[in-house]
C-alpha cells in the first residue's frame, strides 16, 4: 500500500496491524510512503521482485548478444562496406544506363578530351541541354571563357569538374566520349559561401585561389569562376591576372579554366603572350553585330574559340521588372506557368498578333490580354494599372467610405466606441 504525505504514526501503526513500513521515497515533490501487508509479503516471498528480475535478464541478454556479436565483427564489417560498395556501383549503373553515359578512358598522359559532354544535373532539369566539348593538352593548358550573363558559363566549369571526378570514382560519365588524364586534385573557386565560417565570399576565394596556387601540381583541375568580382575592378583584374600570369610561366602548369566578365584582362598588358593560353566564349545569334535589342538576342550555349566584350546584363533588368509585374498584378487564381508562357512567347515574338497562338496552346484568354497589357505598358514606359476585379473594387470603396466617415467624425461629441463598431461591422 502506497499513501501519500506523511508517514503512518505509531498509533495509526497499532490499529492497522497488518501493516508494517517497507520504504520510502519521491514523487516529484511529493513524498510517498510503502507499507507491506500480509498478503504482499507472501506475493513477495513468492515473486519476489519480479520488475527488476526482468530488467536484470534483458540487461544479460543484451550483453550476451554484444560479446557474440564482437566476435564477428570484422565479418560484419566486411559485409557492410561489401554491401555499400555494392549499392554506390550499382546507383551509378543505374544513372549511366539511364542517361546515356559513356565509359570515359583514363590516361596517364596529362590532358583531358570531352566529346559533346553535359552536366549530370542541369540536363534534367531542362528541356534540352546542349552539350560542349572540352580539349586541354600541352597546347593550351590555360582555356579563358568570356560571355554573356546566363550563357551557361558557370554549368560548363562544373560539367567539367564533374565528368573528369566521375571518371576517377570508376563512374561512367555523361558525354559521346572521354579521355580524362589521371588527376591527383580538383581545386575550385566558385565563389562558395560558407554560413558557418566568419568570413567574406571574397576572403574565402582568396584562400582557395592561394591554396590552388601553392599545391597545383602539372596533374591538377584548377577552376575560378568570377574571381576577383567581390572587390574593386581594378583589384579583381590584378587578382586574376596575376593568377593566370603565374600559371602560364610555370614549366607545366596545371589544367585550368577560368570563367570571368572582366574583359579589360583580355588586354595584352595585362596577360602574357603564351600559347599555353586560350581564349572561349559563349555564342550569341545576333542579326548584325551592332544589334542589341534583346527580343533579336539568342543564346545557343555553345562554346567556341574567341572573346567578347559584352555581357547584356543591363538587358536582363527590364525583363526581370517587366516579369515582376505581370505576377503581381495576375489574379492568384491563374497559374504561373501560364504567366511564364505568356512572358517567353511575348518576348520571342515580335508581332502582338501572334498572341493568339499562346490561346491555341491553352493559356487562358485574359492571361493573354493582362500580359499584352503589361508588356506594351513597358515597352511605352507607363505604369502598369491593377486590375478592377470587382472584389477589388468593393474593397476599395469600403476603406473609401471609412475614411470618409472618420473625416466627419467629431470626436469630442460623438460616440468612438459605436463608430468603430459601425465601421468594423459594414
Amino acid at each position: 500500500m502506497c499513501i501519500f504525505g506523511e508517514k503512518l504514526d505509531e498509533t495509526a501503526l497499532n490499529r492497522l496491524t497488518e501493516f508494517e513500513f517497507a520504504f520510502s521515497d519521491m514523487d516529484g515533490e511529493t513524498q510517498r510512503f510503502f507499507y507491506h501487508t500480509s498478503k504482499t509479503r507472501e506475493l513477495d516471498n513468492l515473486l519476489g521482485d519480479i520488475y527488476h528480475k526482468i530488467l536484470d535478464m534483458e540487461r544479460a541478454i543484451i550483453r550476451d548478444l554484444l560479446s557474440h556479436t564482437l566476435l564477428f565483427s570484422a565479418h560484419l564489417l566486411k559485409a557492410v562496406n561489401f554491401v555499400a560498395e555494392l549499392d554506390c556501383i550499382l546507383s551509378l549503373a543505374c544513372v549511366a544506363h539511364q542517361n546515356n553515359y559513356v565509359r570515359p578512358v583514363l590516361t596517364v598522359e596529362s590532358l583531358l578530351d570531352i566529346r559533346n559532354g553535359r552536366h549530370v544535373l542541369q540536363e534534367m532539369a531542362v528541356d534540352t541541354f546542349i552539350p560542349n566539348d572540352t580539349e586541354i593538352n600541352d597546347n593550351g593548358r590555360i582555356h579563358i571563357i568570356t560571355g554573356p550573363n546566363y550563357s551557361g558559363k558557370s554549368i560548363y566549369v562544373k560539367q567539367v569538374a564533374l565528368i573528369v571526378f566521375l571518371s576517377h570514382i570508376g563512374s561512367f560519365v555523361p558525354a559521346d566520349a572521354a579521355t580524362v588524364g589521371l588527376t591527383d586534385r580538383i581545386f575550385c573557386a566558385m565563389g562558395s559561401k560558407f554560413m558557418t565560417a566568419e568570413q567574406s565570399t571574397f576572403m574565402i576565394d582568396l584562400h582557395q585561389v592561394g591554396m590552388m596556387l601553392r599545391q597545383a601540381t602539372s596533374r591538377s583541375l584548377c577552376l575560378l569562376d568570377e574571381f576577383g568580382k567581390g572587390t574593386l575592378t581594378e583589384d579583381g583584374i590584378g587578382l586574376l591576372g596575376g593568377t593566370i600570369s603565374h600559371f602560364a610561366t610555370r614549366a607545366e602548369p596545371p589544367r585550368v579554366v577560368v570563367c570571368t566578365h572582366l574583359t579589360e584582362l583580355l588586354n595584352e598588358s595585362c596577360l602574357p603572350v603564351s600559347e599555353k593560353i586560350k581564349f572561349y566564349t559563349m555564342s550569341v545569334l545576333r542579326p548584325d553585330t551592332e544589334s542589341a535589342n534583346m527580343e533579336e538576342i539568342v543564346f545557343l550555349y555553345r562554346l567556341i574559340p574567341g572573346q567578347t566584350l559584352l555581357s547584356y546584363g543591363e538587358h536582363f533588368c527590364p525583363l526581370r521588372y517587366c516579369l515582376h509585374d505581370l505576377l503581381v498584378y495576375t489574379p492568384s487564381f491563374i497559374k504561373p506557368i501560364y504567366v511564364m508562357q505568356a512572358f517567353t512567347v511575348r518576348y520571342s515574338l515580335s508581332n502582338k498578333r501572334k498572341f493568339s497562338l499562346l490561346l491555341m496552346q491553352g493559356v487562358p484568354e485574359e492571361v493573354v490580354k493582362r500580359a499584352a497589357i503589361v508588356l506594351d505598358a513597358f515597352e511605352s514606359n507607363n505604369n502598369v494599372d491593377k486590375l478592377s476585379l470587382d472584389k477589388i473594387s468593393s474593397q476599395d470603396q469600403a476603406f473609401k467610405d471609412a475614411v470618409d466617415k472618420f473625416a466627419e467624425l467629431d470626436i469630442s461629441k460623438g460616440d468612438i466606441h459605436a463608430f468603430f463598431q459601425d465601421i468594423f461591422t459594414s
